[in-house]
């Protein structure tokens, strides 16, 4: 498996990174199971894990360190995030000093591991000064806790912000940003990818295969299934919603191109990704073996300008076909009051 740069960092990654979101009471409880689907891919030369505390309250970071135990932690690049709530404490979250210095303690413990070689902030804090989080994480780069940081879900201008404040005030930069990135959602591409690209940041994409939409599993005409996504998030599956009946649009005309292609829908979408320039690594996040082996062939898939033209067409570049999919709404997007002065001092208000 040919190996990519994380950004300026020189850790080499591979192009596929083995997402451990579905490891534990989240998706797979069976410990065991974890372990072999792990031990496959590190077998099959992915060398890339990405975790994050949140994930079934702790447990895949657990499953994590039992499945690198025996010697295997130091050919692994292993990445965690911070930021979501760990306890009914409502300090126990954000990007707070006060969290992070604490939060990464826990992390370091359930992974049974010195340092964490990329450490992301899974998402932003409006409520908290960017000089307060790069400066807790530029503490752990020099106490060697953590080799490199990053962020994940991050708008463009929040990046920016990042790295003016980096520089101006000598912290340690964001090396690399985890957007949600796939045929359906390509928001990223309007502006967070290019912005990636001008500061020399590495890209490890999200939700590929967009939450299961491009396996093929949901299809026009036909039921969901039963277990998966749909079981337990309904409302975003719900056929009547316009963005659901988009997209189950879109998915035929892209099995088509990928029949025609010869190739699985499965391998098309992540080959997509993988051709971005911008992008180093996409994660994969399986539940079970055999949607783990499925993905594997993605990585030497080269798609031709003719069926990237033939996906343009079906999805337009920086379109995202449902808002949710973006994966954090600003504030001053998701709350009207922060848009409105109040009533008193509105002219002529009624």
């Amino acid at each position: 498996m040919d190996l990519r740069t994380l950004g300026r960092t020189g850790m080499r990654v591979s192009p596929l990174c083995l997402g451990a979101m579905m490891f534990g009471a989240w998706g797979n409880p069976d410990h065991d199971d974890c372990l072999r689907i792990v031990h496959a891919a590190l077998d099959a030369g992915v060398n890339f894990i990405d975790t994050a505390d949140v994930y079934s309250g702790g447990e895949s970071e657990e499953i994590v360190a039992k499945a690198l135990a025996g010697g295997r932690r130091d050919g692994v690049i292993l990445a965690t995030k911070v930021h979501a709530p760990m306890g009914a404490d409502p300090n126990m979250t954000g990007n707070s000093r006060r969290w992070i210095m604490r939060e990464v303690e826990s992390s370091l413990k359930r992974l049974k591991t010195d340092w964490i070689d990329l450490y992301q902030i899974h998402r932003p804090d409006p409520t908290c000064d960017i000089d307060d989080t790069l400066g807790a994480l530029s503490d752990l780069v020099h106490q060697g806790k953590v080799r490199a940081i990053g962020c994940s879900t991050f708008p463009a201008d929040f990046i920016v912000e990042a790295h003016w404040v980096a520089e101006r005030r000598g912290r340690e930069r964001f090396e690399c940003e985890q957007p949600p990135y796939s045929i359906l959602a390509r928001g990223v591409e309007a502006a967070v990818l290019p912005t990636c690209q001008r500061y020399g940041m590495g890209v490890i994409v999200w939700s590929p295969l967009n939450g299961g939409w491009l396996t093929g599993r949901y299809r026009k005409d036909a039921p969901m299934p039963e277990g998966g996504r749909a079981s337990r998030v309904p409302d975003r599956f719900s056929a009547s919603r316009p963005e659901v009946a988009a997209k189950l649009e879109v998915v035929e005309s892209l099995v088509d191109v990928a029949r025609e292609a010869g190739v699985p829908l499965t391998h098309l979408a992540l080959a997509f990704v993988l051709t971005h320039p911008a992008v180093t690594s996409a994660i994969i996040g399986p539940r079970t073996m055999e949607q783990m082996t499925g993905t594997l062939g993605a990585i030497d898939l080269a798609l031709s300008d003719e069926v990237l033209d033939r996906i343009d067409t079906i999805v337009a570049p920086g379109t995202t076909i449902d808002p949710s999919d973006a994966g954090w709404t600003p504030p001053h997007v998701a709350d009207a009051w922060r848009r409105r002065r109040p009533v008193a001092t509105r002219a002529g208000a009624r």
